[in-house]
């Protein structure tokens, strides 16, 4: 008979750690995903937009941390990342950039199929295949990190003043 490690429940496996092969492979996805996006013409504000809008819905902290960061480092304004649980109620997004966060949450949240549908025949007006794939997969990756932060348990930090 083997022997079981208990583990208190409040302590998380960082999974991330644990199991280094798992992550490095969906960091491979995510990699892939982000050339995918930038061969599509979607540019790295794009994908943290699509990037914190996943994160938003999901509740991750630590990627809408990390994400901000990307974001206002990529040239994003702090307006626009302000409204973004609100995209929808303002007309600071290009279409293709609401057809993309559109999709994004389609693929967040995929049980209605109804808003699934919307979103992609809204997407098919202004994207390209390419950047419908490449939103898609940006999506999929993220809503993969948020998972891996969420069951872990990372922990967000200050950040240092400067």
């Amino acid at each position: 008979m083997s022997e079981v490690t208990t583990v208190s429940a409040d302590r998380r496996v960082f999974i991330d750690k644990q199991s280094p092969q798992a992550y490095r492979a969906l960091l491979a996805a995510a990699e892939a995903a982000r050339a995918v996006a930038a061969d599509a013409g979607l540019d790295r504000v794009v994908v943290e937009l699509v990037n914190l809008r996943v994160s938003q819905i999901n509740g991750c902290a630590y990627c809408l941390n990390v994400h901000t960061r990307a974001a206002l480092a990529a040239g994003e304004t702090a307006q626009r990342l302000g409204v973004l649980p609100a995209w929808r109620d303002t007309e600071l997004f290009t279409p293709r950039e609401r057809a993309v966060l559109g999709l994004a949450e389609a693929t967040t949240t995929p049980a209605d199929a109804g808003v699934q549908e919307e979103a992609y025949r809204a997407a098919r007006e202004v994207l390209s295949d390419e950047e419908i794939s490449a939103a898609v997969w940006v999506a999929i990756t993220i809503n993969s990190f948020n998972r891996v932060s969420i069951m872990s348990k990372h922990p967000v930090r200050p950040a240092p003043v400067r």
